[in-house]
């Protein structure tokens, strides 16, 4: 079977999209994922990207048309520029840059498109990005959270596509309403008068404070326990810090705990340094006394029903910014309201340890996330939808509609039309109640109201923030509807997309002939399904009438859930089987439905899971791979794409990435042969040096390295029909991994011999040593071998001797002024720590210092910085290891900045 070459097997534009890629992490307004929170998506210019190139044939394909590799650079060149202008946020919507786009792709269709399944369809960004480019388009989660939002994004808009707004506000005097413009109106007006209705209601809960001359924008809160400590009768607070502001340059701003007789009250003051908070990693100190609180106490009071609440500060809006009131007995007894008559959501939460942090303090059901006058104000806008509903059915019957189906049967009447709005609104909704719980904390840095899901758990908080849902600023109602009639008018509509709440190898047997493009779960990673509980038990009740089907269950399906969690599945062995075995199942199904006139694409990051078996590592990466080899699928290409948030300092060290491997992936051939053990190695070490190097030339940063160059590697061993090991059984991938692994090694450690001796030197002595100060002895037989002398290292600045010791010098010790033109022993290591040194002040002073010292000197001190990354690495050194991958990462700044600066004098080329 022979096939042509599409352009992400042979090349593709890394530099841009990943620069596009990395961009659209600050684009917000407009961007799908405001629509609704969904975890780990992956951007759109990076789906937009893999969609396109796997699709368009690569030059070499057409052998007739450019026959020398000059004619197909040409055409690939070309290509290329309509990649990179098709994947800015800026060419979501470009109607000429689509066009061009999408004629590459007929073009290499022999005029006919294939489908496109995301089976894993998430937040539907794949989905949405191939409907974009006019492909028919199928996706599916088996999580009914994440398959509403994708019914939001790739079935509803473009259902009601072109038409005007039905309410009678509507009158602009406009005569087309592109897209979802007409429905996004439509959503900001009944949403505006739910809003309304909805403050009619309960309004009158949220009071203006005494002597507030502007509007509540929120109420601080810190949960309380009684003191276990018998000499202070009353409650004490649990607070891990008692700062409001904490702005660089600024007065803090900060609550006083005052210890009465009984009880504590609270002022607010500017200035000054606030004590040290009564919590810490789990547990208290009791301010009246200074005694110590247990987390085992707090934990019994929290499951007794105990853990209560004290009011410390209010936030208003002043005339020239946020203000900060102490609160009075008054506030506080405005606060508490019956809710006795209030609609609460079913279900016990998760217990999952690692990830449901409330329930082992009693806050253990949905609805004891909120105070009671938060479920007081979300009742009264679950009332108020229920009547803007009502509104929008009639207003559309008024405007010429027929009443038609419901939503669910493909109806596009004023029934379905009413179902879409509610929908949406029921959306804003969960965007508010996001918000409006008492896990929302206020940052003291930005003073704005974070939501819940600051990270992908439902984590305990000690202080939170109550939002006032009427608020036209932080966490109010009128800014939830913004975002999401936003996010709508850059959604495509010129074609509907099929989902289907199914898991993914229900869907993968049910859709027709298609490309893959996915993004698969991660092994051990969050299981969504417990945190998205906390929408779906509010979205039973918002939209459950509309979406029966998806709504059928108490909570979201758990067991079915691909993901490899030994809490849930009893055990580390049982939840690795149920990964593995479901991960084979949905690629052996898919291999044998595949349009083979495309690759497979699929997005891949990494998450370690430890298996000290053999006292190896196994991953979710060796799972995996496993699934797709045991589908007779080869790998075609591999490209690390950026698309997750960057590591940088804060994160070197942990077990995260900030890129994505996107594999491309063929049946393989039926004439594939087998090889040797040899022979695997043989072709490792021929092919992973150039592979590494253009990694290295894509400024791949040093914590993606190791795990981006195993996907050439495992190119090499999915091209065979077996390797053979001695003893003449099949090697395993976890075999071939730690393979893949010492050819890597071997490439890395191969370009410190391009380094001058005393660089050379201070490489191994770091790698024993660090920073500390080792015998004179070891350093003159390791300065020997590495033909240099202690002397002379000493010499070059790189290392001080002292007292029969010997030791590195710290960047904290480098001689200010430096000029690498002027010194006389010049080395890439200490090059190599002026320019991080230069970097930790800013990319401008890291540029002009690399102006300073040449293109060609510049490339030895990245490759250090790549070494030094991955010695800090596995020595566990973080914060030394962040700061090398931050080298690495800003490089193509610093070298533009370098570029643009005055043209310096280059050092004289000493090695």
């Amino acid at each position: 079977m022979t096939y042509k070459q599409k352009l992400i097997e042979v090349a593709l534009p890394l530099a841009v999209i990943n620069a596009e890629s990395a961009r659209e992490r600050s684009i917000r307004h407009g961007h799908p994922s405001t629509l609704h929170l969904w975890w780990a998506r992956r951007p759109l210019a990076a789906a937009r990207a893999v969609l396109w190139a796997s699709l368009v044939d690569d030059p070499s394909a057409h052998p007739d048309k450019f026959p020398t590799e000059e004619d197909q650079e040409v055409e690939r060149k070309r290509l290329f520029d309509i990649l990179e202008r098709l994947v800015p946020w800026e060419a979501s919507n470009d109607p000429k840059i689509l066009a061009e786009a999408r004629a590459e792709i007929e073009r290499s269709c022999d005029g006919e498109l294939p489908n496109i399944l995301d089976p894993f369809g998430g937040g539907g960004t794949i989905p949405v990005e191939a409907l974009r480019l006019g492909l028919p388009t199928f996706a599916g989660d088996l999580n009914p959270v994440a398959v509403l939002i994708q019914r939001a994004m790739l079935e509803v808009p473009q259902r009601f596509a072109g038409r005007p707004p039905v309410n009678p506000e509507a009158s602009d005097g406009r005569a087309f309403w592109n897209g979802a413009s007409g429905l996004a109106s439509d959503i900001e007006t009944y949403g505006r008068r739910m809003g309304a209705i909805a403050r009619g209601m309960v309004g009158h809960q949220y009071l203006r404070p005494e002597g507030a001359v502007g509007e509540p924008l929120a109420w601080i809160w810190a949960r309380a326990v009684q003191s276990p400590d018998p000499s202070f009768p009353g409650e004490v607070p649990l607070v891990g810090s008692w700062s409001l502001v904490s702005k660089p340059g600024k007065p803090v701003i900060w609550v006083e705990p005052l210890v009465g007789d009984r009880q504590i009250t609270y002022r607010v003051r500017i200035g000054d340094k606030p004590p040290p908070g009564t919590m810490k990693r789990g547990n208290g100190t009791c301010v009246a006394t200074g005694s110590a609180i247990s987390n085992d106490y707090i934990r019994q009071e929290g499951r007794a029903g105990r853990l209560s609440q004290h009011l410390i500060a209010i936030v208003v809006q002043g005339a020239r910014g946020r203000k900060y009131l102490s609160p009075s007995a008054a506030d506080v007894a405005a606060a508490r309201v019956d809710d006795s008559g209030c609609w609460r959501p079913v279900g016990a939460m998760s217990t999952h340890s690692q990830y449901m942090g409330t329930p082992r303090y009693g806050l253990d059901e949905w609805w004891k996330l909120f105070t009671a006058r938060q479920r007081l104000a979300i009742d009264g806008f679950l009332a108020a939808l229920e009547e803007v509903r009502r509104a929008a059915r009639e207003d559309a019957l008024r405007s010429g509609m027929t009443l038609g189906e419901e939503l669910r049967a493909g109806g596009d009447g004023a029934l379905a039309y009413s179902e879409a709005i509610s929908m949406y609104l029921a959306f804003v909704l969960d965007r508010a109640i996001a918000r409006w719980n008492t896990l929302s904390i206020w940052n003291p840095i930005r003073e704005t109201l974070e939501h819940v899901f600051r990270m992908q758990t439902v984590q305990m908080t000690w202080t939170f923030a109550e939002a006032n849902p009427f608020s036209e600023a932080t966490g109010g109602w009128p800014g939830q509807i913004d975002w999401v009639t936003k996010s709508l008018l850059h959604l495509p509509t010129g074609k509907s997309a099929s989902t289907a709440q199914r898991d993914a190898e229900a869907r993968v047997k049910e859709v027709p002939q298609f490309v893959l493009c996915t993004d698969p779960p991660y092994y051990d990673n969050v299981p969504y399904s417990d945190i998205s509980d906390f929408f779906y038990v509010w979205m039973r009740r918002t939209i459950g009438t509309t979406w029966p089907d998806e709504c059928a269950t108490i909570l979201t399906p758990k067991s079915e859930e691909l993901v490899a969690d030994q809490f849930r599945f009893g055990g580390r062995h049982a939840a690795k089987v149920h990964f593995e075995q479901g991960m084979r199942a949905i690629f052996k199904s898919a291999a044998a439905k595949l349009d083979t006139r495309f690759p497979a694409t699929v997005f891949y990051a990494f998450k370690a899971s430890e298996d000290n078996e053999g006292g190896q590592t196994s991953t979710g990466w060796e799972t995996f791979l496993e699934g797709i080899l045991d589908a007779d699928l080869a790998i075609t290409a591999t490209w690390p794409i950026r698309t997750e948030r960057s590591g940088g300092v804060r994160n070197a060290g942990r077990n995260s990435l900030s890129s994505s491997v996107v594999l491309a992936c063929r049946p393989r051939l039926h004439t594939a042969p087998m090889a040797t053990r040899g022979e695997f190695v043989g072709a490792l070490q021929a092919e992973m040096e150039p592979a590494v190097r253009l990694l290295q030339l894509e400024n791949i940063a040093p914590v993606d390295l190791a795990q981006s160059a195993m996907g050439p590697g495992i190119a090499i061993f999915s091209r065979y029909a077996k390797v053979v090991e001695a003893d003449g059984s099949a090697m395993s991938v976890r075999a071939a991994l730690g393979l893949i692994n010492d050819a890597l090694a071997q490439v890395l450690s191969g370009e410190a011999s391009e380094f001058d001796a005393d660089s050379r030197f201070a490489l191994t002595w770091f790698e024993q040593y660090a920073h500390n100060p080792g015998p004179f002895g070891d350093a003159d037989l390791l300065a020997r071998a590495k033909d240099t002398t202690v002397a002379g290292v000493v010499q070059s600045g790189v290392v001080a001797s002292r007292d029969g010791k010997v030791r590195l010098v710290e960047r904290h010790e480098l001689p200010i002024g430096w000029d690498p033109v002027t010194d006389t022993r010049l080395t890439v290591w200490e090059t190599t720590q002026h320019l991080t040194q230069a970097l930790e002040s800013s990319e401008k002073d890291a540029a002009a210092l690399l102006a300073r010292i040449g293109e060609g000197l510049g490339e030895r001190v990245r490759q250090m910085a790549y070494l030094l990354y991955g010695i800090c690495d596995r020595k566990k050194w973080a914060e030394e290891a962040g700061a090398y991958n931050m080298l690495v990462s800003a490089w193509p700044e610093i070298r533009r900045l370098a570029a643009a600066a005055p043209a310096a004098e280059p050092p004289e080329q000493l090695f």
